[in-house]
């Protein structure tokens, strides 16, 4: 299969994907590395994460890569070019590869060390790695591109988004998850290097602003709002802790979070409801974009 994508230090040349490797000029590459500078995310947090949330079992992730696996069934043909940008560990990239067995599904993270990872333990995806606000990749080369609590990391977010307009082919769809509740960041979001909490109408105009249309809006997380937004402000009190104090509080919530009974229980009653009623408020909020 030929890869879509122009490397950018070979005068326009361009890479091959085996099923395996990349191949450059005959010569073989597991990762297609555009480079990348610092960002809202690096190699300990991905490690503190799963270490603590269990390997992307909690339970709220789960949903959210439920979510955007059936907003991209209810929006793709097969054969599509799926693109996740902030793939980390690729628990959702080997979810799609069973999904879209006949589609061209693609990791991208602007951190080495997951993709390397990855690189080893899943051979047969291809895998970028490249700073989305400076994307190297070229206009209307996707088909869709799914960003889960990815924006909140980018300081420049509305230039992240106008790239995903750009290589979004026409008719493609842009699935985008962030932090939901401007007014709840506190020492979760600080340690975990977020740059803001959106509200929808605020995330809708971030996408509407750079050319997309937003055909689909929800929550995640409504049931336990009020709880959530309690123990938010609460915590703002650490916000000027030690980090190795805010570390400890948020490792804390995280686990506590992902082992209660009732977070499964109203994930579920959610997924339910959500196709009937739509949900007022939530911990997460998520769009499905398209490129008309």
């Amino acid at each position: 299969m030929n890869f879509p994508f122009a490397w950018p230090d070979l005068d326009g040349g361009k890479a091959t994907w085996t099923g395996r490797e990349f191949l450059v000029d005959g010569q073989p590459r597991a990762i297609l590395d555009y480079g990348a500078g610092q960002s809202g995310w690096d190699d300990e947090l991905t490690r503190f994460h799963e270490e603590v949330a269990g390997e992307g079992a909690h339970p709220i992730d789960a949903a959210s890569r439920r979510c955007a696996r059936a907003a991209l069934k209810r929006h793709l043909n097969p054969g599509a070019v799926i693109l996740e940008v902030g793939c980390s560990s690729g628990f959702l990239l080997r979810e799609l590869t069973t999904d879209w067995p006949e589609s061209l599904i693609i990791g991208s993270d602007c951190i080495a060390e997951p993709l390397d990872d990855l690189a080893r333990s899943v051979p047969t995806l291809p895998l970028l790695r490249f700073d989305l606000v400076e994307c190297p990749l070229p206009s209307a080369s996707l088909d869709a591109v799914v960003m889960l609590n990815v924006l909140e990391h980018i300081e420049r977010h509305d230039v992240a988004v106008q790239q995903v307009a750009r290589v979004l082919k026409p008719g493609g769809i842009a699935v985008v998850e962030v932090p939901a509740g401007p007014d709840l960041f506190d020492v979760y979001d600080k340690y975990l290097k977020h740059f803001r909490r959106y509200s929808r109408q605020g995330l809708r105009e971030l996408l509407t602003r750079a050319g997309l249309t937003v055909v689909g809006e929800s929550y995640l997380g409504c049931l336990i709002y009020p709880a959530f937004a309690l123990v938010k402000r609460r915590n703002r009190r650490w916000l000027d802790a030690s980090e190795e104090t805010q570390r400890r509080i948020v490792a804390s919530h995280i686990r506590h979070t992902g082992r209660g009974r009732l977070i499964h229980w109203t994930t579920a009653i959610e997924e339910r409801l959500r196709d009937w009623v739509p949900l007022p408020c939530g911990i997460r909020c998520l769009a499905v974009a398209l490129k008309v």
